[in-house]
């Protein structure tokens, strides 16, 4: 889990927007200090901004909803903390042109990661502000690379307690901005992940070293991918589930898809009812429904 002791609540609301890439007033207020008043957290705001590690714009299709971002200088300034180390924010991030062209899917996603982070607060579970990180870039081969939305750490039983099993998740969020099929293509770039092992150039391995894929290098297990879908009605959902299962079936001869759990799951029935309820479709048997936790059968 990636600690939240990045010293007081002027770090974290920077840490946040580095990590998130942008949010509302509303939904930095929801992530760092949901106990007290949001003015406080406007002020906050307000203060980094005359610092100049943060900065707005407003979206005047959108109620003149303001959304916020960090600024060149916020960016660098939190890449030096260790929370954050390693963690290459994007190069458009700072950028006011690129913040209102992906302002929706990216508001989307800071949405989806309340809605983790707010479920956990309420189960006495841990998942923390900044175990959500974006666009975690994953490579395959032949200078291509898996980037989900974002990569999930949550880790079950009390917040006070060490032996809660730890579950590790790609997010992708599908504002049905793409057709079914391109959203299903997906699932063959996460099996090509799953079986990736890198290349060394200039290096012959020994016959008896094994070969190890390159997630092994990050974590113990391969992390369920989880598919949240917005932006579309019943059907559409429907659609776009079906086109996953077809997905699926064509990589039955892979480990990956017997090895990792997919499930699917509209972002309204999140919002409804919190990602621990039975809303999730395992792509393999869409007529199922289980938590985000569950093992799809497949593992705990």
């Amino acid at each position: 889990m990636i600690g939240v002791g990045v010293g007081g609540g002027d770090q974290l609301a920077l840490g946040v927007l580095a990590q998130y890439r942008m949010a509302t007033a509303e939904q930095l207020h929801r992530a760092i200090a949901p106990s007290v008043r949001i003015e406080q957290t406007r002020r906050r705001l307000v203060r980094l901004r005359t610092e100049g590690l943060v900065d707005r714009i407003t979206l005047p299709q959108a109620g003149r909803t303001r959304v916020w971002f960090p600024t060149v200088y916020g960016v660098r300034l939190a890449s030096e903390w260790p929370e954050l180390r390693g963690h290459r924010p994007s190069r458009t991030v700072s950028d006011p042109t690129a913040v209102r062209l992906k302002a929706g899917h990216a508001l989307t996603v800071t949405e989806t990661a309340l809605v983790f982070l707010e479920d956990a607060r309420r189960r006495g579970e841990l998942c923390r502000p900044l175990d959500w990180m974006t666009e975690v870039h994953h490579p395959i081969g032949n200078g291509e690379a898996v980037i989900p939305d974002a990569l999930l750490y949550y880790r079950r039983g009390p917040v006070d307690g060490s032996d809660g099993p730890m579950l590790r998740a790609f997010v992708e969020v599908d504002r049905a901005t793409m057709g079914p099929e391109r959203l299903a293509a997906k699932l063959t770039a996460y099996e090509r992940l799953y079986r990736h092992v890198p290349v060394v150039p200039g290096r012959r391995p020994a016959l008896q070293e094994p070969a190890v894929e390159e997630w092994r290098r990050r974590y113990p297990l391969f992390p369920r991918v989880l598919f949240v879908l917005d932006g579309t009605g019943p059907a559409g959902v429907e659609n776009r589930i079906s086109a996953l299962r077809a997905g699926a079936r064509l990589l039955t001869s892979s480990r990956f898809i017997c090895d990792v759990p997919v499930f699917a799951a509209p972002l309204a029935d999140l919002l409804r009812h919190g990602p621990s309820a039975p809303v999730w479709r395992p792509v393999r048997d869409p007529d199922q429904r289980v938590p985000w936790t569950s093992s799809g059968d497949h593992r705990a």
